[in-house]
């Protein structure tokens, strides 16, 4: 069978590992596609009859699959079970975001596979954890934010929690850690000669997004109810105020010398002075910086503080962001071969960089391809097709 480097040549710091992703949703496929753009060798199990997309469309437009290839497997027979095992043996790593105990009811669980391949790195994601009271449960983003703590502390002006999307628990707690669990993994992996389980729970990973928070509650910085604190809208310097155009600015000059630049910038320096460290002065402040916003249009206001330390920005919309100036200078987003738009890579390497080398498979794309580097024959691999274990789009 070929050698990791023979089957990856895209190159970007994870070349030559190889993962094994079982489709899922939300925060699987976004590990994944991190891992991808990075350069690892990502090899998709879907299902048979199933693909990644959790609505109907094309699925060359599922930006979380870009980057790797895909194999249709049916796992509820003893064939298909085998193949994947197969593939597993030939991987650094193994990605999984079923619930507790599906992989294990499959005949592919951390025992199986470990005692198959001992240096495997064995991740499953999940948003409870594969143990506590609520681990058997399901539960989307909205949930694991309500346990961790997060969604209660982001409300709008009349004390409602506001869902923030799904960025927190699936991506940024989920996705992003269990990425970065990975990798760590791998690496004690490449010292030790042992692979082990990584349980990336998305209540733990949300958690930990607040340790800021945390920290300054326990400093005595954060002692009021949700929008009265400093990083929450209880300060008029961290805000977001509407424009005469009924468009909005974040404004978020956080330290003195930043907030000393606003002040000036806004003709306000003689009155708010010392406004940032006397709360009592707040209220006022704010009040005052609602009705000056008013007067002109966004794109004025951020234009006057362009050149300044000021840290004041227009908010835009997804749709939006590619056409600011600092994104298209940086290439943020970039749009793929099928019209795609999409984030770019991130982080940036100056000399191995990562990129996205594949569009979005369609399901079951690359089965012949993959079944031929493990080694089956041509024959083998029409047998498979045949009874069903395996299925080519």
């Amino acid at each position: 069978m070929p050698q990791h480097n023979e089957i990856n040549r895209q190159g970007g710091p994870l070349c030559g590992f190889r993962v094994i992703e079982f489709a899922g949703l939300g925060a699987c496929p976004f590990a994944a596609m991190m891992l991808a753009d990075m350069g690892a060798d990502v090899i998709r199990i879907d299902r048979r009859g199933g693909g990644a997309l959790m609505l109907s469309g094309d699925p060359r437009r599922d930006v979380l699959s870009r980057g790797r290839r895909s194999i249709q497997i049916d796992l509820k027979q003893e064939a298909g079970v085998a193949l994947a095992l197969r593939l597993v043996v030939t991987a650094d790593a193994l990605l999984e975001g079923y619930r507790p105990g599906v992989m294990e009811r499959l005949g592919l669980g951390p025992t199986v596979c470990l005692t198959r391949h001992p240096r495997l790195v064995y991740c499953r994601v999940t948003g409870w954890g594969q143990t506590g009271p609520l681990a058997p449960r399901a539960g989307h983003d909205i949930n694991y934010i309500a346990v961790a703590g997060a969604l209660g502390a982001i409300r709008d002006g009349s004390g409602r929690p506001v869902p923030p999307i799904n960025y927190l628990a699936d991506f940024g707690g989920g996705g992003m850690l269990a990425a970065f669990g990975t990798v760590c993994a791998i690496l004690e992996a490449q010292r030790s000669g042992r692979g082990q389980v990584v349980d990336a729970a998305m209540t733990d990973g949300v958690a930990l997004l607040g340790s800021l928070i945390y920290g300054l509650r326990a400093l005595g910085f954060w002692p009021g109810a949700p929008g009265e604190n400093l990083l929450d809208g209880g300060a008029p310097f961290y805000d977001v105020y509407q424009c005469a155009d009924e468009r909005w600015l974040a404004v978020g000059p956080l330290e003195p010398k930043f907030f000393e630049t606003f002040i000036l910038t806004l003709g306000l320096a003689e009155e708010f002075a010392t406004a940032q460290t006397a709360p009592d002065v707040w209220p006022r402040l704010k009040a005052r910086l609602k009705d000056l916003f008013r007067t002109k249009p966004a794109r004025e206001w951020e234009a006057l503080f362009a050149a300044t330390d000021g840290c004041v920005s227009e908010i835009l919309d997804h749709w939006e962001a590619p056409a600011h100036p600092h994104n298209r200078a940086r290439k943020t987003f970039f749009t793929d071969g099928e019209g795609t738009l999409q984030p770019a890579p991130a982080p940036r390497f100056d000399r191995t960089p990562g990129a996205v080398h594949r569009l979005p498979p369609r399901p079951g794309e690359h089965s012949r391809e993959i079944l031929e580097e493990l080694g089956c024959s041509p024959n083998e691999i029409d047998e498979l097709i045949k009874l069903g274990a395996v299925a080519q789009s």
